[in-house]
């Protein structure tokens, strides 16, 4: 994908603020309002933007303890790796599923109401899941940096 100057610009403002109108983010890349909704749909259209959500406090909606569990699975087979992949993307918990190289098979972040309801999900949902060889889990203490999507290099 090749993006212009005001390409850059339009997915730097919509990444910061995706409710940002067409006419305000028009205005604020120099264009009117039609063909700078024009540029969005291309761009949305090419896949580089794939969506718009809202950011949520997970602590303010019950999910006090992030969780990353680094997962190695005994066959690294595609179909075994996929069918992990299907598994936990059937985890509500499951925020974010990375497969890696080296000793672990895949990390994943995992959100949960407390110790009691994680354990459960590890326990019942998680090591006992098909070609699972280990589970190592690492608990949040804090988040210094946590920004989602990519940064936007801008001319």
């Amino acid at each position: 994908m090749r993006f212009d100057d005001i390409d850059m610009r339009i997915l730097d403002l919509l990444q910061e603020n995706g409710r940002m109108t067409n006419v305000e983010l028009a205005e604020r890349v120099g264009l009117t309002a039609p063909p700078c909704l024009r540029r969005v749909r291309a761009l949305e259209d090419q896949g580089a933007i794939r969506g718009y959500h809202a950011a949520l406090d997970a602590e303010a909606l019950g999910y006090g303890l992030t969780v990353f569990a680094m997962v190695s699975l005994r066959s690294q087979a595609e179909a075994d790796l996929r069918a992990f992949e299907a598994h936990v993307a059937d985890i509500p918990e499951v925020r974010e599923c990375h497969m890696l190289n080296g000793e672990i098979d895949f990390i994943l972040k995992i959100v949960a109401t407390d110790l009691q309801s994680f354990q459960k999900l590890l326990t019942t949902q998680l090591t006992p899941a098909p070609n699972v060889e280990h589970v190592k889990t690492s608990l949040t203490i804090r988040t210094a940096k946590q920004i989602p999507g990519v940064p936007v290099r801008l001319k």
